[in-house]
């Protein structure tokens, strides 16, 4: 059983995908919550009455300065940031600003609104450099993408804050609400609109022989609980399960699921730039620190993943005139 750290807990990111399961998880141990999104986004993946949503910029330092000081916050959990790799190919400078230069910005309004909590810095293992075998917090780090080098400029904002600080190096994390710009949730996406006759029965992949070590997301979320309650600050830990599974095997297990048959047909456009062949990570430091470890089995999260991108498909053709 994790401790629950006291006071009222700060989710920024709350409408994304981790931001929302963690707001989920915070609930069932604290009476309020609050919770910040984009101010160019409505929307609230957690309405619940205990959560007090803000709409904040995290490149406004005014707004991030007067809404801390307003809520002073017991513990901050950093997962607002641009989060994906592809994007970040794409819009480099936006990565590095939202991601390091936005966190600069998010711990001077800490600093200016005279507060002290810890904050936990949802970071990523895309900092490392490419190694076939299981990754350590020691390894030498040398991202290879723009993704990673934003997250790794992140990680050195956040080491000279005036707070205590975090470091999350959270692997890949798979359920539902993700994105469908994630391999395993664009899987799910194909296959519940082809049951659904939405889609000719092909589903496009990309490169299936690539290993990646994947948590389910519920338990991401509690191994930044667990660094809040318990973590050594200025200290990187990963959040990972520790079992690099192939993307063909993942796509089997979700074939296995699916209702009807789906061929699968290979797409070159869908191969990253630069892809790493295996991520995979070493739990270990998080275990001895924290007691926390990756719970759920795979083919749980798969199955919840999927269940949910129906859900979503069934809506929106239900919606339409």
């Amino acid at each position: 059983m994790i401790p629950a750290v006291p006071g009222r807990p700060l989710v920024t990111g709350g409408a994304g995908f981790a931001g929302s399961h963690l707001l989920e998880r915070l609930l069932e141990t604290h009476d309020s919550l609050a919770a910040w999104s984009n101010p160019s986004s409505a929307r609230r993946a957690v309405g619940h009455p205990r959560v007090c949503w803000s709409a904040v910029d995290l490149l406004d330092l005014p707004a991030i300065e007067r809404t801390l000081a307003s809520t002073r916050p017991s513990v901050i959990y950093h997962c607002a940031g641009l989060p994906h790799v592809a994007e970040a190919w794409s819009h480099a400078d936006l990565a590095m600003r939202v991601n390091a230069f936005g966190t600069h910005l998010l711990l001077e309004g800490i600093r200016r609104a005279g507060l002290q909590c810890p904050v936990v810095i949802a970071g990523s293992a895309l900092v490392y450099r490419p190694s076939p075998r299981p990754l350590k917090e020691d390894d030498p780090i040398g991202p290879t993408d723009p993704y990673g080098v934003s997250k790794l400029a992140q990680e050195m904002v956040g080491l000279r804050a005036s707070t205590p600080v975090l470091i999350a190096r959270p692997f890949n994390h798979a359920g539902p609400r993700q994105s469908s710009a994630f391999v395993t949730s664009s899987f799910a996406r194909q296959i519940a609109e082809i049951e659904a006759g939405q889609s000719e029965p092909v589903l496009n992949v990309g490169n299936l022989d690539s290993r990646r070590d994947i948590t389910d997301v519920r338990d991401t979320v509690r191994g930044y609980e667990a660094l809040a309650a318990s973590g050594r600050p200025g200290i990187a830990y990963n959040v990972c399960s520790g079992q690099a599974y192939r993307v063909g095997d993942l796509l089997d297990m979700l074939l296995k699921m699916a209702r009807v048959p789906v061929r699968v047909d290979v797409d070159k456009a869908r191969f990253r730039p630069s892809d790493n062949h295996t991520v995979a990570g070493d739990p270990s430091r998080i275990a001895a620190d924290t007691g926390w470890r990756a719970t759920t089995p795979i083919e749980q999260t798969l199955g919840d993943l999927l269940d949910w991108w129906r859900a979503c498909v069934n809506e929106r053709i239900g919606a339409r005139p």
